[in-house]
């Protein structure tokens, strides 16, 4: 089996309201779509950030090469850099990566769940949310945990570092009231605060028992990071804004974070991504990976280290159980089972997706 030919795609849609973390404002939802085609007639589909001006440059590097042969792949891809070791150019590679492990399952007929290792049938699942949004006060933050509630959440998170300290402290604590003391609650500054600041508020939520505090600091203030951690009891996770088993490396050997937030979409693809677990695994640490659930059910529940999975509703994505064909759906506890369809599963649905599409 070849490749044979590379096409791209992307698609874009408003969001009913403008949606803010401690960081920065998103008006809309971007859907990149890159399908590798083989003289098999097997097409394998990645989803991510693509650069198109460097996905054809990549191309040749693709075109005549066998899928099979993803370590070999990624190498070719990863050795030219063009435009630094992060950003765009392995975004886009992590794109090209996840669509190769596509085509690999939908070649040998098995799941990349299964493919992994299918280490675990099920995984648990926390939805995130808990943006700020013009209007959304105290009580609609409680309703929208409420309805997480309604549909089956055992753990849920909330963005904080977009309002005063004292702000901040208190919606966590209607959060906690909200949900009660039996399902997690985790907070994410996605990367607000200086470290004494972050120190600050961790202080002042510890008392309602908060499963992790997400990115209190910047993505490279690694230091910073680890003073966070050891002048508090919650536990700090990081790494969503992470590239590669380097990046990670100097993330563990700072011990900035007991739980690591790996992207594939992001970090280099499946094929880092599994670097990536087993490097965490050899500290004893646990993945609980950041972004589309679609794509990471596979990759937490394929290794021994996956502790969580994160999963977006129709409250950060109007276009939630529309984009695709299947739509994965949490089970009485709070759970998911990985699907068992070739590749990642997923089938784009054409008809709703079309009159997006922007490029």
């Amino acid at each position: 089996m070849k490749i044979t030919g590379i096409s791209y795609r992307q698609y874009q849609w408003p969001r009913r309201k403008p949606i803010r973390n401690g960081m920065f404002t998103y008006t809309d939802v971007t859907l990149s779509v890159v399908e590798i085609e083989t003289d098999a007639g097997l097409v394998g589909l990645g989803l991510g950030g693509v650069n198109s001006s460097l996905l054809e440059r990549f191309k040749p590097l693709l075109i005549g090469e066998d899928p099979l042969n993803v370590e070999r792949l990624w190498h070719a891809l990863w050795v030219p850099k063009l435009v630094g070791r992060r950003g765009t150019e392995t975004r886009t590679i992590s794109s090209l990566d996840i669509a190769l492990w596509d085509l690999i399952g939908r070649a040998t007929d098995k799941s990349v769940h299964q493919l992994l290792g299918g280490y675990a049938e099920r995984i648990p699942v926390y939805i995130a949310g808990g943006y700020y949004e013009e209007g959304k006060g105290l009580k609609e933050l409680a309703e929208e945990m409420e309805e997480n509630l309604r549909m089956g959440a055992k753990a849920v998170k909330m963005k904080i570092g977009g309002a005063p300290i004292g702000e901040d402290v208190e919606r966590v604590r209607v959060v906690r009231e909200t949900v009660g003391p039996d399902v997690a609650v985790m907070v994410d500054a996605n990367n607000a605060y200086p470290a004494h600041e972050a120190i600050r508020i961790a202080a002042q939520m510890e008392k309602y028992d908060i499963y992790w505090f997400e990115e209190p600091v910047g993505a490279d203030d690694y230091a910073g990071c680890a003073r966070v951690a050891q002048a508090t009891s919650i536990p700090i996770a990081t790494g969503e804004n992470e590239y590669t088993r380097y990046g990670f490396r100097d993330l563990i050997q700072h011990q900035a974070a007991s739980i690591l937030n790996a992207d594939a979409n992001i970090c280099g693809g499946v094929t880092e991504f599994r670097r990536i677990a087993a490097l965490a695994a050899a500290h004893d640490l646990v993945i609980a990976p950041h972004g589309s659930q679609d794509i990471h059910i596979h990759l937490v529940t394929g290794i021994p280290n996956g502790l969580i999975l994160e999963y977006y509703r129709d409250t950060v994505d109007p276009m939630w159980g529309k984009t695709f064909e299947e739509t994965l759906t949490l089970d009485a506890d709070g759970m998911l089972a990985p699907p068992d369809r070739p590749g990642f599963g997923i089938t784009l649905n054409e008809e709703a997706l079309a009159k997006y599409r922007v490029s």
